[in-house]
């Protein structure tokens, strides 16, 4: 009996597409025709993954001209340079404005290879298939692309939707642990931003999820994918109610952007952030402290870090959140918690306890 699976879909207008949930899709050759007509096709992906599962994605693409570049693995590789091997093989090979670009990896595949996408010959068709749980719940649906630079997360990119995701859960069967808690941080986002019966199973089911329980793994990334297609659906250019996507994130870059990349995992760093941000949302008495206790805790479940590394002073931290992209006219604007499952956008905070905050979690 084939394995049941769930197609959602990203309402854009005439830029809808859909969202394939299952296992065994990237053996399914009709699936995959069906996400791209491009003739040419140009697999992004890296050290770690294609070994795993390159020769199955190019056996379902028989037929076509299909070019692979496999970059090394690493949230460092997520950079500009990274992105000239790839153009590079598509030039040399004659890829026109009718190839697509498949990312076949984790979030900084997916990132750089829909920035390759968006970017090459100013725009061709690009596919997500998502290897990591985090790529598959969060950073492959919504046209999110972009590189990273040393003074700051992903300020290098576009907005380019994919014409289809693919998340073939049966990959998950090989991500090593630390990247299955790492975007189980993600997974938890979702509870908190805007979902609070989420978190209620959440909290039932999360150690199953970590065990990699198929049934409960189909209805975790189906419930986080339905959550942000709602959201870049109603917004998909971050003008309003899609950066409460970022719940967590202006902490968790800051720790990112000042540790190096790839020192600690993307999740680890939301993770640390969104306890941050919970602390935070209780010194203003939007939640109570047994609020704060039930997001650390399931955090902390999770096998995730709740603080952030140790060497991070006040100063760096308001550094680096200085730069964060949802900042306007100089002021730094956060994503905090009015209820759990209830996330705002804000700049109406006392800065004392923001200050607070960072010198709790900082070591000054």
């Amino acid at each position: 009996m084939p394995e049941p699976r769930q197609t959602l879909t990203v309402e854009l207008g005439e830029r809808s597409y859909p969202i394939h949930i299952g296992r065994g899709l990237l053996a399914d050759r009709a699936l995959l025709q069906n996400a791209t007509a491009a003739e040419s096709v140009m697999v992004v992906s890296n050290e770690a993954v294609a070994p795993l599962y390159l020769d199955t994605l190019k056996a379902g693409l028989a037929g076509r001209q299909v070019i692979a570049t496999v970059l090394p693995d690493g949230e460092q590789e997520k950079r500009l340079e990274s992105m000239l091997p790839v153009f590079d093989e598509m030039l040399v090979n004659g890829l026109g404005r009718d190839s697509a670009v498949i990312a076949l990896g984790g979030g900084v595949i997916g990132d750089l290879a829909g920035f390759v996408a968006a970017t090459y010959q100013r725009g061709v068709a690009f596919v997500q298939i998502p290897t990591t749980l985090l790529a598959m719940v969060d950073s492959s649906v919504g046209g999110k692309t972009g590189v990273n630079h040393p003074r700051g997360k992903n300020m290098i990119g576009a907005f380019h939707q994919p014409r289809a995701v693919v998340a073939d859960l049966s990959v998950l069967d090989t991500l090593p642990d630390r990247e299955m808690r790492a975007g189980m941080a993600e997974v938890i986002k979702y509870a908190l931003l805007g979902d609070a019966a989420f978190l209620d199973w959440l909290e039932t089911h999360l150690d199953e999820a970590l065990a990699r329980e198929p049934g409960v793994l189909a209805e975790l990334v189906a419930r986080c994918c339905r959550n942000k297609a709602a959201i870049v659906s109603a917004d998909e250019r971050e003008s309003g109610q899609r950066a409460l996507l970022n719940l967590g994130h202006t902490f968790g870059h800051a720790i990112e952007a000042a540790r190096g990349y790839g020192d600690w995992l993307h999740g680890e760093a939301i993770a640390a952030g969104m306890c941050m941000a919970t602390g935070m949302s209780r010194r203003l008495g939007w939640i109570s402290p047994a609020d704060e206790a039930r997001a650390t805790a399931l955090i902390e479940r999770a096998g995730l870090p709740t603080t952030p590394p140790a060497d991070l002073s006040t100063a760096r931290f308001r550094e680096f959140m200085a730069r964060d992209k949802k900042n306007r006219h100089g002021q730094l604007t956060l994503v905090l918690l009015k209820a759990l499952g209830e996330a705002v956008v804000t700049t109406d905070y006392d800065d004392q306890a923001l200050e607070a905050t960072l010198t709790e979690s900082a070591h000054d």
